[in-house]
């Protein structure tokens, strides 16, 4: 498995690398979100290629969710930066580097390797319950993670094309979206994202709960980033100063992650 690890590790740094002179050449690096979610879809195979025996009910099972999970956000990601431009996110973050004409080094240390290395270890769970194959399985863990897997994909897929309905109508310029799933939460496709990573995690556990120990650190990196740093904290920030006391009403009602119904006013 250690061997097998390497080697994911390899074809990630190498398409990183590939990636990184591609966002130099056009000056942006903000498809990187896009590789996010089809980089984890990129090791789940990765590591499924590399199983030196027919593969277990389980690890196909751990393979489809990733893939289907991670090649579906890639996706919507990719033609979300191609319609929308820069993400200003990373323009603030390489403003001054591109200034003083370091953008290609602060590319790759600032953005490309440090999302590189959290990438592989969201995934990890991913990586390793299909690397254990294990014919001794906990089917409790698998069910449970499957419902909280597929919880997650509703409340991510349509979270995002409620979103994106919403923005393409030009009547919706300055308003904010209260309807569907996001008049329960916030954040409804980061909810999704982080059911989708706990139910992964709980189908490693269930090859053995050494794997789930061993790969524990992922889910929870993620939901700390998702609800605590680079997530909804970083999008809540810039909603308030484009909407003011808007925003601040949706806060006062709305549940900012787990779904609840909204406060009366």
């Amino acid at each position: 498995m250690i061997a097998a690890l390497a080697i994911n590790a390899a074809i990630l740094v190498a398409v990183v690398l590939i990636l990184w002179l591609v966002s130099v050449r056009i000056s942006d690096v903000s498809f990187i979100d896009a590789f996010w979610g089809a980089g984890m879809g990129l090791l789940a195979l990765a590591s499924w290629l590399q199983l030196h025996q027919p593969a277990g009910l389980l690890a196909d099972l751990i393979l489809v969710m990733t893939t289907a999970w991670g090649f579906r956000l890639g996706l919507h990601l990719l033609r979300r930066w191609r319609r929308e431009g820069e993400d200003q996110r990373y323009a603030r973050i390489l403003r001054k580097d591109r200034d003083a004409g370091r953008f290609a080094l602060a590319a790759l240390t600032k953005i490309w390797l440090g999302q590189a290395v959290l990438l592989f270890l969201v995934s990890s769970p991913a990586q390793v319950g299909i690397l254990a194959n294990s014919a001794a399985v906990t089917p409790f863990a698998v069910w449970v993670g499957l419902a909280l897997y597929l919880v997650g994909i509703f409340f991510e897929w349509v979270g995002d094309w409620q979103l994106a309905r919403f923005k393409a109508d030009p009547a919706n310029e300055g308003r904010i979206l209260d309807t569907g799933l996001w008049r329960y939460t916030r954040h409804p496709n980061y909810f999704g994202d982080c059911c989708v990573w706990w139910g992964i995690w709980l189908c490693c556990a269930a090859a053995g709960w050494h794997y789930a120990l061993y790969t524990l650190p992922g889910p929870l990196f993620l939901t700390y980033t998702l609800t605590r740093w680079s997530g909804a904290a970083l999008l809540e920030a810039g909603m308030k100063k484009k909407r003011g006391d808007k925003y601040a009403d949706y806060i006062a009602r709305t549940s900012a992650f787990i779904p609840w119904p909204p406060k009366r006013p």
